[in-house]
């Protein structure tokens, strides 16, 4: 398997698999400065001022929203956290939720316009939760992509299994298989497509992720804090959006807890695991454009 030129280039056969109408829409990389000379990376859908902001998990990057996105057919801008994809590593590492949110934060306010819709899937959801109670006059809507503060790394440990791999591999087509194995319900085609999107090549000739391209951190990341509290008070909606198989790391507490910290808001729970945005992507688009119609 051979690497491609343009990382646009696989959207078309991300359309086609999932049966979603043309034409692609205008996407567009762009760089932002946050603190010191780093720069966080993110994917511009269409020209328009962004109505969305999502943010991956651990070891994902923007191009995980693709389909969802595809789907979506709105304004947005798909972010790389620092340490990951295409934007500058972080003193801390790639794990650091208080310093992912910092970062953010400083994006969010670049951007002016209407408050959005911020988006966080695992990792992402954990560092939207700070930036939503730091920043919650900037957003309109909070949406958890199975994730909850209760996250720790029993109930992770099948994801963690698969990020705490190899460090480097011989070929892209190692990587797949690796992938594949971990991920066995979902297709082969995109979960290769994620890898095209996720690996880069070393000066030695190996591939690595590129969350793992960078040297060890210079620091160790701060504790993460308590998040329920910080969850409880954000003043604004917030829509909990849950995998119904393993390996969601939400179980049926962590929703029960949810529920009784924010009584008014909503609990979704769509057909996949612990990455929506790629087991279920059209539904999630659908609840987004609920949320935001």
């Amino acid at each position: 398997m051979a690497p491609v030129d343009d990382e646009f280039d696989l959207l078309e056969e991300n359309r086609t698999e999932w049966g979603l109408p043309g034409p692609l829409p205008s996407r567009r990389r762009l760089f932002f400065p946050v603190e010191g000379l780093r720069h966080l990376s993110g994917l511009q859908w269409t020209d328009e001022p962004p109505q969305f902001l999502l943010l991956h998990g651990r070891g994902q990057n923007a191009h995980t929203f693709d389909t969802t996105l595809l789907a979506l057919q709105r304004p947005a801008l798909a972010v790389d956290l620092a340490h990951h994809g295409h934007s500058d590593p972080a003193p801390t590492g790639p794990s650091g939720v208080l310093e992912h949110a910092a970062d953010v934060v400083t994006l969010l306010d670049s951007l002016g316009g209407e408050p959005v819709v911020l988006v966080g899937m695992s990792l992402g959801g954990l560092v939207s939760m700070v930036v939503a109670h730091e920043r919650p006059e900037r957003l309109r809507h909070l949406v958890l992509v199975d994730i909850t503060p209760s996250i720790d790394g029993d109930r992770a440990r099948a994801v963690l299994d698969f990020l705490d791999g190899p460090e480097s591999f011989s070929s892209l087509d190692e990587m797949v298989e690796r992938t594949i194995s971990h991920h066995p319900t979902r297709s082969a085609s995109s979960l290769r497509r994620g890898v095209l999107h996720n690996a880069i090549r070393r000066p030695d000739g190996r591939w690595t992720w590129r969350h793992q391209q960078y040297p060890p951190a210079l620091a160790s990341p701060a504790t993460r804090p308590d998040l329920w509290p910080v969850l409880e008070e954000i003043p604004l909606p917030v829509t909990l959006v849950r995998g119904d198989r393993p390996p969601s790391v939400v179980r049926d507490e962590d929703v029960s807890e949810f529920r009784r910290r924010r009584p008014n808001d909503e609990v979704v729970t769509l057909h996949g695991g612990h990455s929506l945005q790629g087991d279920d992507p059209l539904e999630l688009a659908a609840v987004l454009a609920r949320i935001a119609p």
